[in-house]
């Protein structure tokens, strides 16, 4: 008997139900090469609809109901459930008769399923083509239109409608930017309205020459006051997002004023009273760079002799150090910058043990930029507000005669640019975000910061017992105990004083002991050594790959990038499936975590053509983006013309690292990150020291090998969970002593 051929499946045809209402749905096979239209057609025409030209076809999962087009068609898949609905053009032209001619119920639901459909760009473009956009305009506008569904949705409607950037914010008449304020300056009367109206504001400050009318109108105690009594945390960010794009548009006065307002202590609670958001964190951390970005001013500016200010500055750090002496100088005010002063006073061996560089003209010290005045200004600060505790520190390095005293002034100097470099000031706000609360929670947060840093300096040059020859490995161990700290984002100042405080030196160095340690070992040349690296590399490379692939099982959410920006509160999810055959996405919200059967959109493996990243991106090539986007940034393009490119941009460079590995794993390709080194060295050092246990003898190997498991034992870490390089290493042997400090 001749067996017979299976069929061969025809990739382009799928098969799907489309959904009527009451009517039964129609299963049928969907030719993708056939036009849309002449397949809503055949369906129109089994149930007897006699005008297929005013129908089309639409998504109906619950996260995805756009009309079917021509672009997106490729999102269809077997088993897709499609509806018939009236066409974009038929639906804006009903809509817009009953805004014209209908009851306020039939305006109100009209405007309620407006405000939906607006999302989706097809429809928002006929929308605007018949002049909708107008009359919505002139529906906010309307002063009669007070606390009600028509102003709430009329509003929401046209926030939709303006986000796909088609229109210039510049038609927008006087009028309405008017409108907009008033509903924010009264939002206690216009609370279902508020979040469109700031948004609107937002929008106008950013991309209109109208942003003079906002910013005289809307005063910032309206704003500091809506954050205050705002039961929303969407208009709470809304708020911060407008203060934010008032700060980017003020001039350096105005900016100065905004900063001394909302350093006010009421006003600070209620910025970082109730952080609920990812949205809203990012919204602090712009408004916490731009707020300490005002200080590059002073960062940049050398001192020059005529400015007297800040040679008086000088002066009082010598005044404050070395009062005893005040009646040899006479009024103590009046003394010289330069070598002598008056009574024939020796005024450069003060400065030499207040530890500058140039003794003879202080200055000098400060020529360099950054960090430029800036440090004399934190150093006075620290003077005047701590004058215990620097008098302490000028005495105590001052009178040793040991070589270990730790120069106040040119440690000083160097610490405010380290602060600089860390904190990034001068440098525009990122889309990766570091924020800090703590920086909102004193008057001069900055100062404040060096104060605490210079102490802990200090004491970290003491138990290092430094010497001038060791000024940058002392302040290469005093900067990791400082980022070691904001990783662990502080709730305020004493919070980081205290953590801080447990990074010691003696800390530092076990941690880098640790390290050290562990690359000595990997990199050694023996024989035996390199034999056994070459037999168990594959193994660590294929670990490495299967927690890259159980991550992409695990799933990831990405923000939504639109015009060069990343959206407001809109994010996807993408997720492989368990048999690493399917990637699956599809729209989310921030705290929901889908499951592969709610995300409606999936490609397959194997019709992957090459992974791209950064600017080679097409979704890079388009936009006007930061570069820290363009980083994070990774396109998968197809061999089908069915899918377009499948764009993404990290939320961080661990998640990249992640994804890109996984897909070049999945494509069979060289995982290439440079966290898949760090990755692989980490493993291989503790698979190595294990076996290497395991020679010792019977005792210690079984002992080991009860107490900790081998790294091929351990399971892939879950989403978003620290690397394989961040976890702890085991010890080498229990009975092993502590490695000393170097």
């Amino acid at each position: 008997m001749i067996p017979k051929k299976m069929p061969v499946k025809d990739a382009h045809i799928v098969k799907i139900a489309v959904e009527f209402e009451n009517h039964i749905a129609q299963l049928i096979n969907l030719d993708q090469r056939q036009p849309l239209t002449g397949k809503i057609q055949e369906i129109c025409s089994c149930w007897g609809i006699v005008d297929p030209e005013n129908y089309a076809l639409q998504f109906c999962e619950t996260n995805n109901q756009k009309y079917v087009t021509e672009k997106n068609r490729n999102e269809i898949k077997n088993g897709s459930v499609l509806r018939l609905q009236y066409s974009p053009s038929k639906t804006a032209n009903d809509a817009l008769e009953t805004l014209r001619t209908g009851s306020t119920f039939d305006k109100v639901k009209c405007l309620k399923e407006l405000s939906s459909l607006s999302v989706d760009l097809t429809f928002a473009l006929e929308f605007i083509k018949e002049q909708g956009l107008d009359i919505i305009i002139s529906m906010i506008e309307e002063p009669s239109e007070k606390e009600d569904e028509i102003l709430k949705y009329s509003l929401k409607s046209f926030v939709e409608l303006m986000e796909h950037g088609t229109v210039s914010w510049e038609i927008l008449q006087n009028s309405f930017v008017e409108r907009n304020i008033y509903i924010v300056r009264n939002f206690q009367h216009f609370s279902k309205c508020t979040e469109s109206a700031l948004s609107n504001l937002e929008n106008i400050v950013q991309n209109s020459s109208k942003h003079n009318l906002v910013e005289h109108e809307v005063t910032l105690q309206d704003l500091l006051r809506l954050l205050q009594d705002a039961n929303s945390s969407v208009i709470m960010q809304n708020a911060i997002a407008l203060i934010n794009a008032l700060f980017i548009k003020a001039n350096e006065a105005r900016k100065r004023q905004i900063s001394h307002t909302i350093s006010a202590k009421q006003y600070r609670l209620a910025l970082i009273g109730n952080v609920t958001s990812t949205e809203m964190t990012h919204q602090l951390y712009v408004l916490q760079t731009l707020t300490l970005g005002l200080l590059e001013q002073r960062m940049r500016m050398k001192i020059n002799a005529q400015e007297q200010d800040a040679h008086e500055k000088i002066k009082e750090l010598r005044r404050i150090a070395f009062d005893d002496y005040s009646g040899i100088m006479g009024s103590g005010g009046n003394g010289s910058l330069s070598g002598v002063g008056i009574g024939n006073v020796n005024f450069a061996q003060y400065y030499k043990k207040l530890g500058f560089k140039c003794d003879i003209n202080p200055a000098q010290d400060f020529i360099e930029t950054p960090p430029g005045i800036l440090a004399l200004d934190c150093m006075v600060y620290f003077a005047r507000n701590y004058t215990q505790q620097y008098t302490k520190i000028v005495h105590e390095n001052s009178c040793r005669g040991d070589e270990h005293e730790c120069p106040f002034g040119r440690t000083s100097i160097e610490l405010v640019k380290v602060l600089c470099d860390i904190l990034r000031i001068g440098e525009p706000p990122s889309d990766q975000s570091d924020f800090q609360p703590m920086f909102f929670t004193h008057d001069h947060p900055f100062e404040e910061f060096f104060c605490i840093c210079i102490m802990t300096l200090n004491r970290t040059w003491k138990d290092m017992r430094a010497t001038g020859e060791d000024f940058l490995k002392v302040f290469s161990v005093v900067r990791e105990q400082i980022t070691r700290t904001l990783k662990q984002r502080p709730d305020n100042l004493e919070d980081f004083r205290g953590k801080i405080a447990h990074f010691t030196y003696q800390t530092i160095t076990n941690l880098r002991q640790q390290e050290r340690t562990s690359k000595e070992e990997c990199d050694s040349t023996a024989s035996a050594i390199v034999k056994l690296k070459e037999k168990i590399s594959p193994h660590i490379l294929d670990l490495i790959k299967q927690q890259r692939l159980a991550f992409l099982v695990e799933g990831t959410r990405f923000s939504k990038y639109s015009r060069g920006a990343r959206s407001k509160d809109k994010f996807w999810y993408g997720r492989l499936s368990p048999n690493f055959k399917v990637i699956h996405y599809g729209d989310c919200d921030e705290k929901t975590i889908p499951t592969l059967e709610e995300l409606p959109n999936k490609v397959s493996v194997i019709d992957i053509k090459q992974l791209l990243e950064g600017k080679e991106c097409p979704h890079m090539k388009e936009m006007r983006t930061r570069k820290s986007a363009v980083n994070l940034a990774f396109s998968i393009t197809f061999d089908s013309m069915d899918h377009s490119t499948l764009d993404f941009v990290a939320p961080d460079e661990t998640i990249f690292n992640y994804w890109t590995d996984g897909i070049n794993a999945l494509l069979g390709q060289e995982m290439v990150s440079k966290q898949k080194k760090e990755d692989f060295d980490t493993l291989l050092s503790m698979e190595i020291k294990l076996r290497l246990l395991d020679t010792e003898g019977p005792h210690n190997s079984t002992e080991n090998k009860k107490r900790s498991k081998g790294p091929f034992e351990s399971p892939a870490p879950p989403n978003n969970q620290p690397h394989i390089s961040d976890t702890e290493e085991p010890a080498l042997c229990p009975d092993a002593d502590e490695p000393e400090p170097t």
